[in-house]
């Protein structure tokens, strides 16, 4: 009887090792196969966080002046993605830390925090498309007063200069904004406005006669917003595409946590 025992807890013993071996031998080329994706998902999101970075800095140096135009409180905006890059990049390379290492905690942080930044990615996607209407009524009444308040010194005086300049344009809708202006009263229209520096005389452009020969006619408000009206749904379509990508990572990080934990597979 002791005999027959022993055969049963060997027999025993020997079904459970199979089971537990051959178990991980067919779920490892899974979990290799979830890493390696993983591992790329994480590098090409750590990708997009250096180009935020990179756009919030530049836009910071390069567009700083335009953005006052747009609203008040919009020259926050470069730091909101200078931060927003920064975060990704850290969280990027927590992702492939965490993937590496196999921690099925560490891969259900990162797959939270990726379902925050796909809900913030998402209200601010449709945010921008609903109330764009919002946002050409904000800059139109910002231009509208940089312009009625010009006096070619201050920051926003600076900023119209520039904008006028780049896109060959001329007042809000067209140079006659500048006949209520009080910087025309005494100086005339800007020489932002000339279409050829080197023929642009003060005197010619407090004419109201001679001035629009030398200025562009195309008002810069409607310039502006129709690039906004023309782009608005490719930009909605980039920032959807982008806040969707994040359920990849998420199924991801998720599939992995949850095979690691239930194999109990250790990465050494």
């Amino acid at each position: 009887m002791q005999y027959n025992f022993y055969f049963k807890i060997k027999d025993l013993h020997k079904h459970i090792v199979f089971s537990y071996f051959g178990k991980t031998k067919g779920t490892k080329p899974v979990i290799t196969c979830l890493k390696t994706l993983l591992i790329v998902y994480s590098f090409v999101f750590w990708i997009t966080g250096a180009i935020l970075l990179a756009v919030g800095v530049w836009g910071k140096l390069m567009l700083g002046p335009y953005i006052s135009l747009i609203a008040d409180n919009s020259t926050n905006a470069p730091y909101v993605l200078i931060g927003t890059g920064t975060v990704i990049i850290v969280f990027g390379l927590f992702g492939c830390f965490a993937t590496c290492r196999g921690s099925p905690w560490m891969l259900k942080l990162y797959a939270m925090f990726l379902s925050l930044i796909f809900l913030a990615e998402l209200v601010a996607g449709i945010s921008g498309f609903v109330f764009r209407h919002e946002i050409k009524g904000t800059f139109h009444r910002t231009y509208t007063d940089a312009v009625l308040n010009y006096n070619a010194v201050d920051e926003a005086s600076r900023a119209v200069d520039n904008l006028q300049h780049r896109l060959r344009c001329c007042g809000v809708y067209n140079y006659t904004s500048w006949f209520a202006s009080v910087y025309y009263r005494s100086n005339g229209i800007p020489a932002s406005c000339c279409f050829n520096s080197s023929d642009c005389n003060p005197d010619d452009l407090r004419n109201a006669t001679i001035a629009p020969s030398k200025v562009y006619h195309q008002g810069c408000y409607e310039l502006v917003t129709s690039f906004m009206e023309t782009n608005m749904a490719i930009i909605a379509g980039v920032t959807f595409g982008i806040a969707f990508s994040q359920l990849i990572g998420m199924l991801l990080a998720c599939c992995l946590s949850r095979i690691i934990t239930a194999n109990q597979y250790e990465m050494v």
